[in-house]
Order: structure tokens, then sequence, then C-alpha cells
């Protein structure tokens, strides 16, 4: 087993002033998909432009920040919302969903498409191939605050986190099962296959499926909510709940794009 490391979850105290290692890690997310956005945009025959990405990415800040504390609240502590209208704002006691942030995204997508005279689909196949690595860096900071641990193991590599919720216990470090899968994995599969054109959508739905399935299996190995727990058949959480269906969708949205690419390349009859 590990002994979890001594990790200050503040990077930098200046008075009243605490820097966490989560904050910095929204930053790099955000900061490498611009700086791969503008990259992107650069190559011949992209038909963006890096102001466009400024602007998008900018937009993309706004949506997950506003998109996943509203989904936090809304899918995973709706009583206590109830209960203060304020947990709300209270963004300092942490709390943020992915599939909210999603949501949010989603929202920038038709958004800034109508603003650039581009469709969701081509705004989202130009975006989503960035975000993996800021979902990479949003799993390490929920590492360093020791948040979010798996279930007990015997692996060897089962660690000790140090909430006493958590016990002594070595548990699956499902932070990190999810910054590989979720993050490096994913990120290598979208941007290798969005490196050449493809069928309008296709790389959506690509994101979609593997985000999905990759979520929705390393659940099996991490502790629920407490507020929630098992939510459906004493086994599901409230994370596979959200990630089958987005699963299920990205499939038919790829598998859709490619029929639709092959019906267009067919010669008139």
């Amino acid at each position: 087993m590990i002994i979890f490391p001594n990790i200050d979850p503040v990077a930098v105290q200046i008075g009243p002033l605490a820097v966490r290692w989560y904050g910095l890690m929204y930053l790099l997310g955000f900061t490498a998909a611009w700086l791969l956005g503008r990259y992107r945009a650069g190559r011949p025959g992209s038909g963006w432009t890096p102001a466009q990405v400024d602007d998008l990415i900018t937009l993309c800040v706004l949506g997950v920040v506003v998109g996943g504390r509203l989904g936090y609240v809304f899918f995973y502590d709706f009583p206590g919302l109830v209960r203060d209208p304020w947990l709300l704002f209270k963004v300092w006691q942490g709390g943020m969903s992915f599939h909210g942030g999603a949501l949010g995204m989603c929202a920038v997508f038709w958004f800034f498409g109508k603003k650039t005279g581009r469709t969701f689909f081509q705004v989202a196949d130009f975006t989503v191939p960035l975000a993996p690595l800021g979902l990479f860096a949003g799993r390490i900071g929920n590492f360093i605050n020791a948040e979010l641990w798996g279930k007990p193991t015997e692996l060897p590599w089962g660690v000790v986190f140090p909430d006493p919720r958590a016990g002594s216990l070595p548990r699956h470090p499902s932070q990190l099962y999810e910054a590989g899968l979720e993050g490096l994995i994913l990120f290598a599969i979208l941007w290798l296959y969005s490196a050449r054109p493809r069928p309008t959508g296709a790389v959506t739905g690509l994101f979609l499926a593997f985000y999905g399935i990759f979520r929705f299996t390393v659940e099996f190995v991490r502790i629920p909510d407490a507020q929630l727990g098992y939510l459906l058949l004493g086994w599901m959480t409230m994370g596979q709940i959200l990630s089958l269906p987005m699963a299920l969708l990205g499939g038919a949205i790829f598998f859709a794009s490619k029929a639709k690419a092959a019906r267009a390349a067919r010669p008139p009859r």
C-alpha cells in the first residue's frame, strides 16, 4: 500500500489570500486547451483564427465554471440547495460536476456557433479534443485534495488517504484512474482521430462515448457522494446514471455522422 503524501492543498498563502492547487489545476487545464487550440487554428485549412480561439476559450471558462457549479448542486446536493439557496454561491466549500460543466459547454458551442456562422457540431468537434488535458489536471487536483477516493483494495497501489472518513484501509486511487482514462487516454484518442478531416459530429460523438464508458467503469471502484449513496439497483451511482446516456448518445452521434457522410459521398443515381 501507499501512504498518501503530505501535500498541502494550499499552494501559496499570502496573508488571507490562499491559492489552492485545485484552482491552479483548472488554470493549467484551460491554458493547455488555449495553447492547443491556437496550434490547431494555425494549421493550414483549419478555418479558425487564433483570435477566435481566444474568444472561445474565454467563453468555455465561463461555461465550465457556471455549469459545473449548477450541475453539482442540482445533481449531487439538491436537498442542501433547498435548505440553503446560498449554497449555489459557496464555491469555497467545493463541489463541481463534470456533467454540469458539459451542459455549460453545450450552451457555449451553440452561442459561439451562432456568433461565428458555424453549426453546433463544428464548434464542438474543434473544442472537445482540447478538453481531456483539463480533465486530467482536474483529477490530479482531486487527488491532491485527497477527495473522491475509491473503495478499499488489496492491490499494491492502494492509497491510505488522510481523510478520517476513509479510515486506515488502502483504497483505490480512483482520481488517478480517471486522470489516466478521461485525461491522457481520451486525449490521445481524440487528438489522433481529429488530426484528419472527419464527418461533422464524429469527434464529438467519440468524446461523449469514451468519456461515458470510462467514467461509468471507474465508478465501480469509486465511493459515491455520501449524501447520495447508491441510487439505482443497489449499485448505480449518480455518476453512472449521468454517464450511461452520455455514452449511448455519443455512440449514436458518431455512427449517425458516419452514415450521413457515407450517404453524401454516394454518386447520384
